[in-house]
């Protein structure tokens, strides 16, 4: 594989795009926004400067990096052309699978089809095009650059050939691929969303606060980050989509959405993307205050 396009210049889509490149692929970045692309040049810029203060690389390789990058707003020659498309765009099934109808007409029979997607089923997206043996699930965990797994989701349809090639491409990325079924939320948001849930509904029982339970997590669990700190990181609008589409595939209470998780995403509050969720961020992450929604 020598070209990979990467649909979505968002959180995920620009860290996806800033590992290839870095490994000496050459990258198509697509997304319709001007605005996103803009932005997305300039967090993979930032984010190799950090690698360049850890002296991991210098400024040449930096210029190096950034060059095999192309930002595009279209699906033109390099996307038609490309080994490997990943799509990593709003977590939306509907604009999923259009996205992949799209992309079985335009491209060669042999390109590999990839969703980021956290939650949505990979069959019903492979459903959308004439290569089910050729879609698969690449979802990468924020942030892309820094995190090592990857869950690599497959279906039935999907061919061992297709399954091989995204295993050594993941390990040649040096990260660390996880095999995994079909099923909703799969293996890592399947665990991770329940607690989530459980986390916002022990607030809204009152049974401690917000930084008092994040702090429990951490100090007790060793997790890394706090259940309500980390569902502000990954997005309080994300966090409900997915517990949706577990709630609904899996038909079980213990995935439906906590109704505080819901009227915050209705009134905005959506986490760091916002700056403003469990905590708020309008000093920067390292400097966040609780919600004055909770104090």
């Amino acid at each position: 594989m020598k070209k990979i396009s990467v649909i979505g210049a968002g959180t995920m889509g620009n860290g996806i795009a800033h590992c290839f490149a870095q490994k000496e692929f050459e990258v198509a970045l697509v997304d319709l926004s001007i605005e996103n692309l803009n932005n997305a040049k300039t967090t993979i810029s930032k984010n190799l400067d950090r690698m360049i203060k850890k002296e991991i690389i210098n400024l040449q390789q930096k210029e190096l990096i950034i060059s095999r990058i192309s930002f595009q707003t279209e699906l033109n020659d390099f996307v038609k052309n490309s080994d490997l498309i990943i799509e990593a765009v709003t977590e939306s099934k509907n604009v999923k699978i259009q996205i992949f109808k799209e992309l079985d007409h335009l491209c060669k029979p042999e390109t590999i089809l990839a969703s980021n997607t956290s939650s949505i089923s990979i069959n019903d997206i492979a459903k959308a095009t004439n290569r089910q043996n050729n879609v698969i699930g690449m979802h990468f965990m924020n942030p892309v650059p820094i995190m090592k797994l990857i869950e690599v989701i497959k279906t039935n349809q999907t061919s061992e050939n297709t399954i091989n090639k995204i295993m050594q491409l993941s390990t040649f990325l040096e990260k660390k691929p996880v095999l995994v079924n079909d099923f909703p939320g799969f293996v890592a948001n399947r665990i991770l969303l329940p607690m989530i849930n459980e986390a916002i509904q022990t607030l809204e029982d009152q049974v401690s606060g917000v930084s008092e339970i994040d702090t429990v997590m951490m100090l007790g669990m060793s997790h890394p980050m706090g259940p309500l700190q980390l569902a502000d990181f990954i997005g309080l609008d994300v966090c409900l989509s997915i517990l949706e589409v577990l709630h609904d595939g899996l038909k079980h209470d213990k995935y439906k959405p906590n109704r505080l998780l819901i009227e915050m995403v209705e009134d905005g509050e959506l986490g760091v993307k916002s700056k403003q969720g469990f905590y708020n961020y309008e000093n920067g992450i390292k400097n966040k205050i609780v919600n004055k929604r909770f104090t």
